[in-house]
């Protein structure tokens, strides 16, 4: 038997239309192109899985084949196995709501596309998929002492990369900053006051930097290992002369946050977004529309989710209230 009748297809055409218009067109990133490749493989295979038994992390599992899904299996579906599928994941698979719910936006998205981009449904089944309820959680931050802990530990270290280690968390902390975006710094887009970075989207935005930022990019150049060609622009650079990764970033932070005696499980890169972002709004007195733009949110919505108001501002409040008198004591 040739090689080409025993490979299972891990996809199929209108999968591959999909994603290349998501990544050409809508320039999502790659990582966003991944995801959504990831969430909808797992649902076809579901669809197309005949035993109840086998699992995604079971071999069996990787080798039900995609071919069989073409227009004409796409135009069968209905809505009532979108939520099979979502039942599915919250029942047997104990997949956490925000989980479910961007895969269920990947489901949303695919079927739009092929509805309205692509026309081969009729009618987009899933326009009326409802996405699982979630439970609105205040932001996890570092406090403004933590945070001065973890640079502090930046700077007691020796190593030959504590001023590139450093000036890494002087970014996340002062500018929120989002993983790929301090990745993906070039010296090229440094200039003095302002840095430009590439966001979610393919959108730049300008980062305007503080004493801080600048002092610290200036410490960290004289020991910037010399890069390899490919990387020659790249302002963060590894022991090997290599553009720095979001792994080795992540692991950055992971070290320190432990010198500083602070739960690396509790605390990540995107922590120290929040953390910047709280900051700026608790002490900075920054408004919500300023801070949206120095995020990169495209709605203010989302941004709303750091302007948490800490306990203290809510004892402050309560011990404030013109009616906190104790009794047999009058107000003067």
């Amino acid at each position: 038997m040739k090689r080409a009748e025993t490979e299972i297809n891990d996809s199929f055409p209108r999968l591959e239309e999909f994603l290349g218009y998501m990544q050409a067109i809508l320039e999502r990133s790659e990582g966003t192109v991944r995801q959504y490749r990831y969430d909808l493989i797992l649902f076809f295979r579901f669809l197309l899985n005949e035993d109840p038994v086998i699992q995604p992390e079971d071999e069996a599992w990787s080798k039900i084949d995609l071919s069989v899904v073409n227009d004409s299996f796409l135009s069968s579906l209905q809505l009532s196995d979108l939520y099979s599928y979502v039942t599915w994941l919250a029942a047997r698979r104990k997949t956490a709501p925000a989980t479910r719910a961007r895969r269920t936006s990947s489901l949303r998205s695919f079927f739009d596309y092929l509805t309205n981009k692509a026309n081969v449904l009729e009618e987009n089944i899933a326009a009326n998929l409802e996405s699982p309820k979630q439970v609105k959680r205040l932001p996890r931050y570092l406090t403004l002492d933590e945070s001065r802990d973890l640079l502090t530990a930046a700077t007691e270290d020796t190593s030959r990369l504590s001023t590139r280690d450093y000036a890494i968390l002087t970014l996340f902390l002062n500018c929120g900053l989002r993983l790929s975006e301090l990745c993906g710094i070039n010296l090229s887009s440094w200039r003095q006051e302002t840095l430009t970075v590439l966001g979610k989207g393919g959108k730049e935005r300008t980062i305007y930097l503080n004493s801080a930022c600048i002092s610290a990019i200036q410490a960290y150049l004289p020991d910037r290992i010399k890069p390899v060609p490919a990387d020659k622009d790249a302002l963060f650079i590894t022991r090997l002369g290599k553009r720095v990764t979001p792994r080795s970033v992540q692991n950055v932070i992971k070290k320190y946050l432990k010198s500083a005696g602070l739960d690396p499980l509790r605390y990540s890169t995107h922590k120290l977004r929040h953390t910047a972002a709280t900051l700026m709004y608790q002490y900075g007195e920054v408004d919500i529309r300023s801070l949206q733009v120095l995020l990169g949110h495209a709605s203010v919505a989302t941004t709303e989710i750091y302007t948490h108001i800490d306990q203290r501002a809510l004892h402050e409040a309560v011990e404030q209230n013109p009616l906190n008198i104790e009794r047999g004591k009058s107000s003067s």
